[in-house]
């Protein structure tokens, strides 16, 4: 919110795309093509308002849009939280980090759909720190909008000892926020983990 008690809807991406991708024989997830696009350049096209977009993965020579930015958590292959607080550091970087943070997997192509729901539901929950997808098998924590601060600071209460979050599941970063969930009925949270899940988000279409 802001001063005046209006929601200040401004938001950075932060795109995740640093996995292993063993599922699909070791090809990079951004690189997968589904319908004519990568999963990369479908994760920017969902972060396409965002004021400043984090890539966070391995520098694989593909050129970003001129307002993204790539940064890598150390060490690599640190899971989600890792690159969560990697993308996040990146952004705070810049005086101008907004208030809010568009938190995406980059396997999920159907993301762009996703950003008003998420958007209008944190507008309609002004004590919640955050809001994301959720389906019937569960949340869906990697398709979410945060706000930045309560972020930032759950991010610095899950820390160990040596002050790393690698390998820490994304529940437990999760647990320390107040959020809504956004019923998924759309499949806009379906993911990319197989050649067959390619495949069949083929044979459903793409927005």
């Amino acid at each position: 919110m802001t001063g005046d008690g209006t929601f200040d809807g401004t938001f950075d991406g932060l795109v995740l795309a640093g996995g292993r991708a063993s599922r699909l024989g070791g090809t990079p997830k951004p690189g997968v093509v589904v319908a004519g696009a990568t999963l990369l350049e479908r994760a920017l096209a969902a972060t396409r308002e965002a004021r400043r977009t984090a890539v966070v993965g391995p520098d694989d020579g593909t050129s970003l849009p001129h307002a993204a930015l790539r940064t890598r958590e150390d060490p690599p292959f640190g899971g989600p939280v890792a690159g969560i607080d990697a993308g996040l550091r990146a952004l705070e970087e810049h005086d101008d980090a907004a208030p809010l943070v568009l938190v995406l997997a980059v396997d999920v192509p159907r993301a762009t759909g996703a950003v008003p729901r998420l958007r209008d539901a944190l507008a309609g929950s002004p004590a919640a720190d955050g809001a994301y997808l959720a389906t019937g098998a569960g949340p869906q924590w990697l398709v979410g909008l945060y706000r930045r601060a309560p972020l930032r600071a759950a991010l610095d209460a899950v820390r160990d000892a040596a002050g790393s979050v690698h390998g820490l599941p994304v529940r437990r970063l999760v647990a320390r926020l107040t959020c809504v969930e956004v019923r998924d009925d759309a499949g806009l949270s379906a993911d990319v983990d197989s050649w067959d899940d390619v495949t069949r988000l083929e044979k459903e279409g793409m927005p």
